[in-house]
Parts: structure tokens; sequence; C-alpha cells
């Protein structure tokens, strides 16, 4: 009697430093890592046109991933696809309309979520648990649900919104240290020097940032350099404290209800350690007084496995919505049988 094929779930975070890929096997619980199986990367982020995030161009990066993955495992076949992006929101209309037949045709794929990378993170820190999470690196975003709908604050970009995130953060430092320069209140001279030493001479510095299509993220390098002055600095410290009260700020205002919830906080930004952290545990319990704060138990790719994991088992419990999470089932249920 021959052996059935593995059965495999695809898990892929896409952002603004390319695609992450990985492979698990769902099973009752969280799904397992597939052995030699270690996530894989993309060498770039997908493109942007008229329709959005390019799907013709996502699946130029993904389908050589998603096959290597297979080879490492020895073989076999993936159910399920969930993928995460940043400004599937806005931005998944190609995606939307593309992705669920092309990855049919190319791996013969029979599940299909698509998510805002906020409820990827979200589905890798609580699981399928009602709360909050807040997601942040350079930008920020954060998203909560009592489990039948999605509640989401910011994540509008770093000239409208992003507040507490890096970006926000750089972008303060770096307005203090030109205080410094003018003679106006509230400059820093530490955060001056520093600014002088990674950008040269302050006078010059718009005409190197301006013009760059990477601000935000040139912005957001500025960040650590805040968090580091801050035990010396009272203006560096001030910035953390009022980037602490927008993240928790964010935090309220998607919480779901109004009594004991879960709140966690994932993403790179929360690496700049206690001179972030002391200050918003203090906002957290101050806005929040009946929130408990817990670890995320994982990362939005982790998120994307298990979303991917749970529609392949028919047990999704995250509420779906046309912009934040779509499930697409490419085959009728007689054809899965």
């Amino acid at each position: 009697m021959t052996e059935p094929e593995p059965a495999y779930v695809l898990g892929v975070d896409s952002g603004g430093s390319g695609l992450r890929v990985a492979l698990a096997v769902p099973d009752g619980g969280a799904p397992r890592p597939v052995p030699a199986g270690e996530p894989m990367r993309s060498p770039e982020p997908v493109r942007t046109g008229p329709r959005g995030i390019d799907a013709s161009h996502f699946m130029t990066q993904l389908l050589p991933m998603a096959r290597a993955l297979l080879d490492r495992a020895g073989g076999g076949r993936i159910t399920a696809v969930a993928v995460g992006a940043a400004g599937m929101a806005t931005l998944g209309d190609d995606l939307r309309a593309a992705l669920p037949s092309a990855l049919d045709k190319a791996l013969g794929v029979r599940r299909v979520a698509l998510a805002a990378d906020a409820v990827t993170a979200y589905a890798g820190a609580l699981g399928e648990r009602p709360g909050a999470v807040v997601a942040a690196g350079t930008g920020l975003i954060a998203i909560g649900t009592d489990l039948t709908a999605w509640r989401r604050a910011d994540g509008w970009g770093h000239l409208l919104g992003d507040c507490g995130g890096g970006a926000w953060i750089g972008r303060a430092g770096l307005e203090a240290a030109m205080r410094a320069h003018d003679g106006r209140r509230g400059g820093s001279r530490p955060l001056l020097a520093r600014a002088e030493e990674l950008f040269g001479p302050a006078a010059g510095l718009p005409g190197r940032l301006y013009p760059r299509a990477d601000r935000p993220a040139v912005l957001a390098s500025f960040a650590p350099e805040v968090a580091g002055r801050a035990a010396d600095d009272a203006v560096a410290a001030g910035i953390l404290r009022d980037a602490a009260r927008h993240i928790a700020e964010a935090a309220a205002a998607v919480r779901p209800g109004s009594g004991a919830c879960e709140v966690a906080l994932t993403g790179g930004l929360f690496k700049l350690g206690e001179p972030l952290l002391a200050p918003l545990r203090e906002e957290l319990a101050a806005q929040l007084p009946q929130a408990r704060q817990v670890q995320a138990a994982g990362d939005p790719l982790d998120g994307a496995l298990r979303i991917a994991a749970d529609i392949a088992l028919g047990r999704l419990r995250l509420p779906q919505d046309a912009r934040m999470l779509s499930v697409h089932m490419i085959h009728t249920e007689e054809s899965d049988s």
C-alpha cells in the first residue's frame, strides 16, 4: 500500500524587507515545524503597482522558496497557505484577485488565507484569544478583537501617524537635535552631537534626509540613539515617555470591551529595552488598568503558520473581514475528500 504524501501548510510574512516563508505540519495543537525547515527569505520586497501589491512579482518570489522548502522536507504537498502582508488592507486588491488561483495552479493549494500583517502579528502573539496586540518597528499599529470583529488603531504611516513607533521616536530625536542646533527650547546637545556623528553637519540634514525614498527607515535608525541617551538626557527620556503614552493609547483604542483582557507587544521596537519598556508599563497600567500584559508567543510568520494550519483543519476562530482577513476555498469539500 502506497504511503500518502506528507501534507504541509505554508506561512508567508511579506514586509518592507521582503518575504519570509516557512512550512509546518498542521495538527491538533500549534503547527509543528518541519525538520530542517528553517524559514527562507527573499532578496527584495514585493513591488507595488497601480493595483497595489503586485501579485505576479509576489508569486515570482514565493514559488522558488516554497518548492525549495518542500525539497528540504523530502517532498509532499501544501494544503493551505496563509499570507500576512504589510499594506494588505489598502493595497491588497491584486493579491486577493489573483493569488488564490495562482497558488492553486502552481502548487495545488486548496485553501488560502490573505491577511494584513497586523492580523498575523496578532495570531502569532495571542493565537485565537481575545485581546489587543501592538506591533511596532519602524511603524506602529494596534489591533484587537473580541473574536467577532477587528478593531484597528494607527498604522497610518510616518507622515500621518505610527505614533510612538521607531520612525516617530527617531524623528523626535532629530527634531530635538535641530532645536539644540538653533538654540531653541527643548533641544538636546547629546542628540545633536550623535546626529552629526551619524549624518554630518546639522544644517545639511534636511538635504540629506528629505530626498530619500527610505526616510522612515532612516528616521527609525536614530531611535536606538534616543534610547541610549535616555538615562542621562531628560529630553531623550521625555521622547520615550511620549512614545510610551502613544503606544498605550493605541492599545486602549483597540481593546475588546471594558473588562479584563490580554495585551501583547511584538516587533523590533521593543528591543530598545527598559528606556522604553519602563514608561510603557506605567502607561499601560494607567490607561488599561484591567489588562494583563503577556509575552507574545510568536512573531507574524508564526501567526501566518497558525492561520494556515487552522484553515487546513477547518477550525479558524479569528474573525474574517474583506480587508483584514479573507479565506479563499479553492476546491469543494468533495474534491478534498
